[in-house]
């Protein structure tokens, strides 16, 4: 089976590239900047090009190419997916769009979030530019017949990356720093937010699964573990895996995004909600998906990772002062605290 990955070195998307090969798949690559940090397994094939770039450039590149699935990493507007359905239209049996479960309605109408759940987030552009995107294809879908299949990851995380919900996502070993520091830490709310993390090598399974199959065209899945954990939890068991002891400090979500901008996306229209998500249909699909990888030990293997080399453990102060800068406020407000 030919299929191309769009981007195919990210933290998803590389575990299943590594995956597709793994098994076999004739991988191919479309992506501007392969390199030494972001490497493609071997055995994959690299069509050098940017899909954001000129367009007649990379209707030249993928000429005499045909694919069984495409996989877009990287699509985030409508005008991506228009570039999608005009590049891909009639060269693939099966378009695959990475969207993403922060689309799904927040807050939540009910705790059990299925593919039925409404779309819509009032809160993050990002969400609402992927309920774009979607809407666009399944207008394709049904009055072109393009062939599109829809997967929504959420939160999913790999050896790289450490995904706290107020952390720094470019420099994830900075709340690690602090609680080793015995510096506190912000949870939001109460911190009984439910949430769920997926290993990247767990989701990679339920995507390769999905890769050719005809009945899943014209459908959408998320894809999660099942291990649900609550904000306060998923702290703690970070910090037992660094060696110490959380000193949490519980913070409204409001207040952060008052102080943090972006925070008013990520946290108050995604992360400070509840999200938990029955996997009944991707199950269904792909009857050997199942996540292996608990919390525990995956962020044991993500801090492992990054106290291998002093390189890794970059400590972004900007955001340490926007957190000191939130702890003030809130003590001021709340001696106690």
């Amino acid at each position: 089976m030919k299929i191309l990955f769009i981007g195919g070195t990210g933290l998803i998307s590389s575990a299943c590239s590594e995956l597709a090969i793994e098994r076999g798949l004739d991988l191919w690559v479309l992506n501007r900047s392969v390199s030494e940090k972001t490497p493609l397994p071997a055995g994959a094939h690299l069509l050098r090009g940017d899909i954001h770039g000129d367009e007649a450039a990379l209707a030249c590149l993928l000429d005499g190419h045909n694919f069984d699935s495409v996989v877009d990493w990287i699509a985030y507007t409508p005008g991506d997916i228009e570039r999608a359905i005009r590049l891909f239209g009639g060269k693939t049996r099966q378009f695959v769009f990475i969207s993403s479960a922060s689309a799904y309605q927040k807050p939540p109408g009910h705790y059990l979030i299925t593919e039925a759940t409404p779309l819509e987030n009032p809160f993050w552009q990002y969400s609402r530019d992927k309920i774009a995107c979607e809407a666009r294809l399944m207008r394709a879908y049904h009055e072109d017949g393009f062939p599109v299949t829809i997967v929504r990851p959420s939160l999913t995380y790999g050896p790289s990356q450490i995904p706290l919900c107020v952390g720094s996502w470019t420099h994830p070993y900075t709340v690690i720093d602090r609680m080793k520091r015995g510096r506190p830490v912000i949870v939001p709310g109460d911190g009984t937010s439910l949430w769920v993390l997926t290993w990247n090598a767990d989701f990679a399974v339920g995507l390769a699964g999905l890769l050719g199959r005809e009945e899943a065209i014209g459908e959408a899945f998320h894809i999660t573990s099942d291990e649900v954990l609550s904000w306060d939890q998923i702290y703690r068991q970070a910090a037992q895996a660094a060696g110490v002891e959380a000193q949490i400090v519980h913070v409204p979500s409001d207040l952060i995004a008052a102080y943090d901008p972006h925070a008013l996306g990520s946290l108050v229209g995604d992360k400070a909600n509840s999200a938990v998500f029955d996997n009944t249909k991707i199950k269904r699909f792909v009857p050997d998906f199942a996540c292996k990888v608990s919390w525990a030990e995956g962020v044991r293997r993500a801090i492992a990772w990054h106290e291998t080399s002093p390189s890794r453990q970059t400590i972004d102060e900007q955001a340490n002062q926007v957190w000191d800068a939130i702890l003030s406020t809130y003590r001021q407000a709340w001696p106690g605290a």
